[in-house]
């Protein structure tokens, strides 16, 4: 069991640190906490900063936000939007999900756009791109790329092995 959830730690590791620097059509950017004050979190801005780089390089047309109505009383994808066309996104190159309340949400609401299906990227936190890669495929979509946030904490040592059992639990779960 301890090998198991070595090697699977391992490989979720190499995953979420593998940046997929391919062209798609869309970069979904996963949510997470936004301050009381409506300001972005340290964590959030790693996220938002590596998917406006993916769409100021081209590699990307559109930018997805995606997240809940935090317990800050603020709304993650709103937030994120706002951010984004401070930084000089137009507004028609955001698409906002504020009902991604997890991430398996996320990847159905997505679904629910019916857009050009061909390919998207996901941007979170390293260890958290192989269980948004996998929601996203089972929700239909062919080919899902991820990148990681440029952000590390000391948060990021557990997540990691929280990811095990999140990915078993993904594995076996209908969107």
């Amino acid at each position: 069991m301890a090998v198991w959830g070595a090697l699977h730690t391992a490989l979720i590791t190499i995953d979420g640190l593998t940046d997929e620097m391919e062209p798609a059509e869309v970069a979904v950017i996963l949510g997470n906490k936004v301050n009381e004050d409506g300001s972005l979190s340290p964590r959030l801005i790693g996220r938002v900063e590596t998917g406006l780089q993916l769409y100021e390089d081209g590699l990307v047309e559109k930018l997805m936000v995606s997240g809940g109505y935090g317990k800050e009383k603020q709304y993650e994808g709103t937030k994120m939007a706002e951010y984004l066309m401070r930084r000089g996104v137009p507004e028609k190159a955001l698409i906002i999900d504020d009902a991604g309340n997890n991430t398996m949400q996320t990847a159905v609401n997505y679904a629910k756009l019916e857009l050009d299906m061909g390919s998207v990227i996901v941007v979170s936190q390293f260890h958290h791109i192989s269980r948004t890669k996998l929601a996203f495929k089972k929700v239909g979509l062919g080919k899902v790329r991820g990148v990681h946030a440029d952000f590390y904490e000391w948060r990021d040592f557990y997540s990691v092995f929280r990811e095990i059992p999140a990915y078993y639990a993904y594995l076996i779960k209908q969107p």
